[in-house]
């Protein structure tokens, strides 16, 4: 289960931002998750859920998955496509010779802090 290790990972990340700039309260963190990550992004938020609520900076926060699509691109045409719809064949020449662009990363891209109201 790799949701686990990422959720507890995102919250230590968090925490360590939230110490060295004096912040003390986080509304929610949004993240990106590759389509053929390995993640799925419901065990994500559900874990996130449970391991927050004893976290100082995070309690109460929500986590924002957004999904990133698989891209492949094409060693021979130097074409992208699809990874899901395609796998390793590329659709456009039939070669074997490509590689996963982007899909199976994860990012932490946004941390919603209140502002100086509160909100």
């Amino acid at each position: 289960m790799h949701e686990m290790g990422t959720v507890v990972y995102i919250i230590d990340t968090v925490n360590k931002l939230c110490e060295e700039n004096n912040i003390d309260k986080v509304l929610y963190v949004k993240v990106q998750v590759g389509e053929v990550s390995g993640i799925i992004p419901s065990y994500l938020t559900d874990f996130w859920e449970w391991a927050v609520k004893k976290e100082k900076h995070l309690s109460g926060a929500e986590l924002k998955v957004e999904e990133l699509k698989a891209v492949t691109r094409c060693g021979n045409c130097g074409k992208t496509y699809e990874t899901v719809k395609y796998a390793k064949i590329c659709p456009y020449c039939k070669s074997e010779n490509t590689w996963l662009e982007t899909g199976n990363e994860y990012i932490i891209k946004e941390i919603a802090v209140p502002d100086e109201e509160g909100q």
